[in-house]
């Protein structure tokens, strides 16, 4: 090893970063076909994205129609929609709870969320159409399961700036709610922006000195926590893995490098609660991040299914067996 390569490694070690590597173990095809819906994921994106397209408090009945179509979905599904209804900006904005009860310890949660408003100027497609997406599809695929702990499905509102870090941001409201109340969150996973993929070389970016650990190109889903989560993200890892054969990589680091904290498991970070995020690595590697541009044609529909079937098996494998 270089002296400018050692002094990274021991850079990033002062830090505080753990990275996990891929499991030489893990199967080399799936273990289960393919279950989620590649139509359903790019019509819940198309719905959102183009047919009510930004969506935020400064274009409130859009934000109304998007909270709207959720519920719809999983009203369709047979869920029971519990609504948390907050004032914003002088607006009435809504988080939207579903649960999937436990059968063996209802009070633990495994908690699932994504936010579902877009930025200021952007319709949301990857950013975070596909996290909602994913989300709707599934609470599907779950809906007859029957899980050990508790499955909880959460679509936050406000994670956008201005709201973003602050308290009236969504999961930050959601967040503070389910500490007062004394919710049992063993775990939250934040689905956000994710996506987009690329093979070209160069096609992936990351936050100062990870670019010499981490592959150029940006074909993988990221698994993303702070220091204090690191097991339930080692854990995750192993589990997506033995599920899918959709590439991967994981880093947990303290939480003012940019990026680990930009999305709704913040908010339950700051609860003290484990939580993670899934991603494509956003502004990292999405050229159309933030932008008119972020339109339902450049999602990758077909990594997306993949994605999404991958989580599926890893959440109901959570949800059998959560450990502790």
């Amino acid at each position: 090893m270089g002296v400018k390569a050692g002094y990274l490694l021991l850079s990033l070690v002062l830090l505080g970063c753990e990275m996990t590597s891929p499991d030489k173990d893990a199967p080399d095809d799936p273990i289960a076909p393919r279950l989620a819906s590649i139509d359903r994921l790019e019509a819940h994106v198309h719905t959102l994205a183009q047919e009510i397209g930004e969506r935020n408090v400064f274009r409130p009945r859009a934000l109304d129609q998007a909270a709207d179509y959720i519920q719809s979905v999983w009203q369709e599904q047979g869920y029971e929609v519990i609504p948390q209804v907050y004032e914003a900006r002088g607006v009435d904005c809504r988080n939207l709870e579903i649960t999937l009860a436990g059968s063996q310890s209802p009070n633990a949660i495994l908690l699932i969320g994504a936010h579902y408003d877009s930025v200021h100027g952007s319709p949301g497609a990857n950013d975070n159409g596909t996290g909602v997406a994913a989300l709707l599809e599934l609470s599907r695929l779950m809906s007859t399961a029957q899980p050990d702990i508790s499955v909880r499905f959460v679509a936050f509102v406000n994670e956008e700036p201005p709201f973003f870090y602050w308290n009236n941001m969504g999961s930050m409201v959601y967040a503070a709610m389910a500490k007062k109340r004394g919710d049992d969150i063993r775990l939250m996973v934040s689905l956000e922006t994710i996506g987009y993929y690329s093979d070209e070389p160069r096609s992936q970016r990351y936050p100062p000195l990870l670019s010499l650990f981490y592959p150029d190109r940006g074909n993988f889903l990221g698994f993303v926590s702070n220091l204090r989560s690191r097991q339930w993200l080692r854990r995750m890892v192993s589990t997506f893995q033995a599920h899918s054969d959709f590439p991967v990589q994981s880093v947990a680091m303290v939480e003012w490098v940019p990026g680990i904290g930009w999305s709704d498991h913040l908010a339950f970070w700051r609860q003290g609660y484990p939580a993670l995020m899934v991603t494509d690595t956003a502004p990292y590697r999405y050229p159309y991040y933030h932008t008119a541009a972020d339109t339902p044609d450049k999602v990758d529909y077909e990594a997306l299914s993949r994605v999404t079937d991958g989580l599926y098996g890893t959440f109901s494998a959570l949800a059998t067996d959560p450990g502790s």
